[in-house]
């Protein structure tokens, strides 16, 4: 995946409140790889939902800062 389409996909899923938990699909076209697995209110909910897979590192955190900036963990 492209470097630009990949920071594309984050900020499309990334909330306007809370933290996304989002996949990567790797068997899918580019552009289409992300998936949005769940919403959470809490970022703690949202880092124990991540530990809590198989291979977290696989997944990511979503969400925006107070300056509204993106923040992917």
């Amino acid at each position: 995946m492209t470097e630009d389409v990949f920071e594309k996909e984050k900020i499309n899923l990334t909330p306007e409140v809370g933290f996304d938990l989002v996949g990567i699909d790797y068997f899918v076209e580019p552009g289409d790889q992300l998936y949005l697995v769940e919403h959470f209110e809490i970022y703690q909910d949202a880092l124990n939902a991540k530990k809590d897979r198989k291979n977290p590192e696989e997944y990511f955190i979503l969400y925006k800062g107070a300056g509204g900036e993106f923040f992917c963990r």
